[in-house]
């Protein structure tokens, strides 16, 4: 068995806790659906930060330019970046996943102003969990933030690559799909803004980007068990923290 099969084997627990998780039963309103992004949109939020985190490492983002290490790993970071980023909403604008999040929110009557709030305070690295101690979060919603950016100030790039090739979960679109569907058969509402990101997330994540980060986590770990050892950890971490936040939007979904 190669690393690579061994994460997968160490991880298969919490994953099918995920593609399983109960939180799913409970979304079957637009209602649910405002209440879970208005959850989740943290996750969109710090993906960004592994993202540049990952960028900062493996491109050159300093001055003079040099060549990097691996073109290959350089070219899939971009490539992200590029679509995370700077991609165009169903208009044809120039905007991040983030700020499309955030207009999908508006468009489904989800709350966006705690979010807007929180990033617009937050300051540097060094103090973001010295801001997240006081934010108007809830609990698992501190420690899934507190995890990414702890793991982003280890400043150990395989740690970093692990929690963002292992720690990130599908966002179950067919569901979402099917949901907002439902509401416009049965209220004649449309939502373009929600339906254009769930099916543009579908397109740009395809097959292409899985075998990539894989592949970027083998070249940065090589030969050198102890990073291979501290991926799998980070993996298994990432996913738990995952499994705590989608445990608490259960919970209030169930309150509903």
């Amino acid at each position: 068995m190669n690393n690579l099969e061994l994460i997968e084997q160490r991880t298969q627990d919490l994953r099918s806790q995920l593609k399983n998780h109960n939180l799913y039963r409970n979304l079957n309103a637009v209602k649910d659906v405002s209440l879970f992004m208005e959850k989740h949109v943290y996750a969109v939020w710090d993906f960004m930060s592994l993202l540049k985190a990952l960028q900062i490492s493996l491109t050159c983002v300093s001055l003079p330019w040099k060549p990097v290490k691996n073109e290959k790993t350089a070219r899939f970071i971009n490539e992200i970046v590029l679509g995370e980023e700077s991609d165009v909403n169903e208009k044809g604008v120039p905007k991040s996943h983030y700020e499309m999040y955030l207009d999908a929110m508006d468009e489904v009557g989800a709350d966006t102003s705690r979010i807007s709030k929180f990033v617009e305070e937050v300051g540097d690295l060094s103090s973001v969990n010295e801001y997240l101690d006081q934010a108007d979060l809830k609990p698992a919603e501190k420690e899934f933030l507190k995890f990414t950016f702890d793991v982003i100030q280890s400043n150990e790039i395989h740690k970093i690559a692990a929690a963002f090739t292992f720690g990130r979960e599908d966002l179950i679109p067919d569901m979402f799909i099917a949901i907002i569907e439902k509401s416009n058969n049965e209220h004649n509402v449309d939502y373009p803004k929600l339906m254009y990101y769930l099916k543009r997330h579908i397109e740009l994540d395809g097959d292409e980007h899985g075998p990539l980060s894989l592949e970027m986590i083998s070249e940065l770990c090589g030969e050198d068990q102890q990073k291979w050892d501290e991926v799998v950890q980070i993996s298994i971490a990432a996913l738990q923290k995952r499994v705590e936040l989608w445990d608490e939007i259960e919970k209030e979904l169930e309150m509903l």
